[in-house]
């Protein structure tokens, strides 16, 4: 048998696995390494979070990576070139960091790789019959393998959309897997670019789960900060928005669209909420010239109110729930104000329930690699969105 292929065998049916989490979400500031001892799978699964490590991009990465995500139209030869370029980039990252951990790379089982979403087309966004939901990330996962001599993982949400999914959220598989409770209902609550939660009722009750995208998180926020304050990525400590008073006229605006009405669960991206999003919005509401500060005030108050508003009504009148948060949104004090105010309830994060929610990302797809590799026992029953399948291409390092 090739060894590389014993190797799995053998870690199929192993005690314990080490895996490397990789996640670089649609802010496209950073690469999460999380390094994870996992024990077990299934509802079994035990994780201990060895390391973890954000490693910022620097100006000109994140430039390079603009040029290519979120829009229609790019250039296809950078798009290949990138592709190769973040595999071997993010490899040098991970022997960076495991050698800063004095852990050594030999002792590393599995990487679990979610690469760059460069765009993501779900149905309800491209609306062209004839063309199923589709997703691209780039940053291959052979190039990971060959460079760090590591087994990998990548390319998780191409099973989702083949199985009938949209390819997000993937957030309820590990949330499931980590964050059930016997006695709580649950929302784990992510607000990274995009935001979405997932509900876990009390017990491991997989056909219950609940999962789904709500709308813009931190994008629109940090892309009109990045447009308008050169040198900021984002409004920290919410300082700008905090100046600024919120416009209903421009609320109401950016609140009529049609992905608002779509029952749950639902799926988007930058690719809808960008700043033509916005710009159209100002135009139908005559707000352009409304002050930046205020501008900022009022996307904070829409993506509390689409986060707020998509919690009451898949709950459906249920109360008796906590909410743990995760996700750059959560660093955002207006925003959290906002949405404890507009639910009624403490917002917790994921700290509560022992996993540091920057590392949470990171960790959910370390998760889907054992699963991958380990689990397969779970069912999630056969509703749209969620389906029962084990994510995750294989690339063996020799």
């Amino acid at each position: 048998m090739n060894q590389q292929l014993n190797k799995l065998t053998e870690l199929s049916v192993a005690p314990a696995r080490v895996i490397v989490g990789l996640m670089s979400g649609t802010s496209l500031d950073g690469l999460d390494v999380a390094l994870c001892r996992f024990l077990g799978a299934g509802t079994e699964t035990k994780i201990e979070l060895l390391n973890f490590k954000t490693i910022s991009y620097t100006a000109e990465f994140k430039e390079e990576l603009k040029s290519v995500s979120f829009k229609s139209s790019v250039d296809l030869q950078k798009v290949t070139l990138l592709n190769a370029y973040i595999g071997s980039y993010h490899a040098s990252l991970i022997l960076q960091c495991l050698s800063e951990w004095e852990f050594p790379a030999a002792n590393v089982d599995l990487i679990a790789s979610h690469g760059q979403t460069i765009f993501h087309a779900p149905a309800s966004l491209h609306r062209l019959p004839e063309y199923p939901n589709a997703t691209l990330q780039i940053g291959d996962g052979d190039h990971i393998a060959v460079k760090t001599g590591i087994i990998t993982l990548s390319d998780f949400r191409q099973k989702h959309i083949a199985a009938g999914g949209e390819g997000a959220p993937l957030a309820v598989y590990g949330d499931f897997l980590m964050f059930c409770s016997p006695v709580e209902n649950r929302i784990l609550l992510n607000i990274g670019g995009i935001a979405n939660f997932t509900f876990l009722p009390a017990g491991h009750k997989a056909e219950l789960v609940f999962s789904t995208d709500v709308g813009p998180g931190n994008t629109l926020m940090d892309q009109f900060v990045q447009l308008h304050y050169p040198g900021k990525h984002y409004d920290e400590n919410a300082a700008i928005a905090n100046t600024g008073k919120v416009n209903d006229d421009l609320l109401n605006a950016l609140l009529n669209d049609d992905f608002f009405a779509l029952g749950f669960p639902k799926t988007t991206g930058p690719e809808l909420f960008s700043l033509s999003y916005l710009d159209a919005a100002r135009e139908r509401s005559a707000t352009t010239g409304l002050h930046n500060e205020d501008v900022l005030a009022t996307l904070c108050e829409f993506t509390a109110v689409t986060i707020s508003d998509a919690i009451k009504r898949s709950m459906n009148g249920l109360d008796a729930f906590e909410i743990y948060m995760s996700g750059g949104g959560m660093h955002n004090p207006l925003l959290v104000h906002k949405l404890s105010k507009l639910l009624g309830k403490e917002l917790k994060d994921t700290n509560a329930l022992a996993i540091n929610p920057d590392a949470k990302e990171a960790v959910l797809f370390a998760v889907l690699a054992n699963e991958c590799v380990s689990g397969g026992q779970l069912s999630f029953g056969s509703r749209p969105g969620l389906p029962t399948v084990l994510m995750g291409k294989i690339s063996l390092p020799a």
